[in-house]
């Protein structure tokens, strides 16, 4: 008899390591060196003299201690417990009681592709051409038609729990008093390999031209709706949507492990509809911009509460009976689970 064909499980199931993922803010890598995780891979991110970003296994072949509890010196990160250094590509460049008959160490680190993009440390985990795949990237993050508001996510759970709540705008009856809009309404999903795009429709009572009617996200009395599209995409393994003109949203994404999972939020609104101020100096537009930076970070941290607090439940429900069937009518969902199924399947050749 042949073997049973066993279906993988949503959420167990890895990452494809060949795509970009978002490991830190630029503004969290300093003159230190700075200790992240991607899907169970102990990384440090450093700048160099120069101050470019390299990212090495965080550990040192020594003793296999943390790379990341040293200092950086020059174009080199420091072991904290015996001085050996090691250079941006991950090679022994100086052991401090080197004997003059002796040879420096042949061990090499693992060294990751990594830069530095739209305010953020993007890596490149997988063995993949790392020059033909490029990351998402944030158009509008330098852009002085945007304000943007950042907030980490903090996730206990599988990644895939995050992405399906970012893909279900039904789960707005969680979020009352956070949100812009209402009554959504499932109207189109399409799929390839790479990405889920959906459209919603959905009725906004906020209107970035009346600076007034940002009462009546704290005043539901005030509410007065009007339609707006509102689309969502997966594109692997990062998430984007807009919510008519003025609002866009990214959640950057960087899996721990098969229970955890760390990602960035950031909101973009835009004062396109603003025209004075685009006849303004470049300076005083870039003044506004930076000023109202994370004007928008207490919505995106109410709204990330709650979410979290209901992704914690349903990661210990699957840890409680893995086997207990979910019961699902958003149609957006199933496409959602096959594409990372199929992702992960992609480099593990099942």
């Amino acid at each position: 008899m042949g073997q049973l064909e066993v279906k993988p499980n949503i959420r167990t199931c890895g990452i494809n390591p060949n795509h970009w993922y978002v490991v830190a803010r630029s503004v969290e890598v300093t003159d230190k060196p700075y200790c992240v995780t991607l899907w169970h891979e102990n990384i440090v991110i450093f700048r160099n003299a120069q101050g470019k970003i390299k990212a090495l296994e965080d550990r040192c072949p020594h003793r296999q201690v943390k790379l990341s509890d040293g200092v950086v010196v020059g174009d080199d990160i420091e072991c904290a417990y015996h001085g050996w250094r090691f250079n941006g590509e991950g090679k022994c460049s100086f052991v401090p009681y080197l004997q003059e008959n002796q040879r420096l160490p042949s061990c090499k680190l693992k060294a990751y592709p990594v830069q530095e993009l739209d305010g953020f440390i993007w890596l490149f985990l997988g063995d993949g051409d790392s020059e033909k795949i490029k990351p998402m990237g944030l158009p509008e993050w330098e852009h002085l038609n945007y304000i943007a508001s950042v907030t980490t996510i903090n996730c206990p759970g599988h990644f895939s729990y995050l992405i399906e709540n970012l893909m279900d705008m039904y789960h707005g009856h969680l979020h009352d008093n956070y949100q812009a809009w209402a009554e959504a309404n499932l109207k189109e999903i399409e799929t390839t390999s790479q990405r889920i795009d959906v459209l919603y429709t959905a009725q906004s009572y906020y209107r970035i031209d009346k600076i007034w009617s940002v009462s009546q996200l704290f005043f539901p009395a005030l509410r007065r709706l009007h339609p707006e599209p509102l689309r969502v995409s997966y594109i692997y393994p990062h998430w984007s949507s807009s919510l008519g003109e003025d609002f866009k949203i990214y959640c950057l994404f960087c899996p721990i492990d098969e229970t955890t999972t760390k990602a960035y939020l950031i909101h973009f609104t835009s004062l396109q509809a603003f025209w004075r101020l685009h006849k303004l100096p470049v300076w005083f537009r870039r003044f506004v911009k930076n000023s109202l930076f994370n004007a928008a970070k207490g919505l995106l941290d109410g709204l990330v509460e709650q979410d979290i607090a209901m992704i914690k439940q349903e990661q210990e429900a699957f840890n409680r009976n893995p086997l207990r069937r979910n019961y699902e009518l958003n149609g957006a969902i199933a496409p959602v689970q096959k594409l990372i199924i199929n992702q992960w399947q992609s480099v593990n050749r099942l």
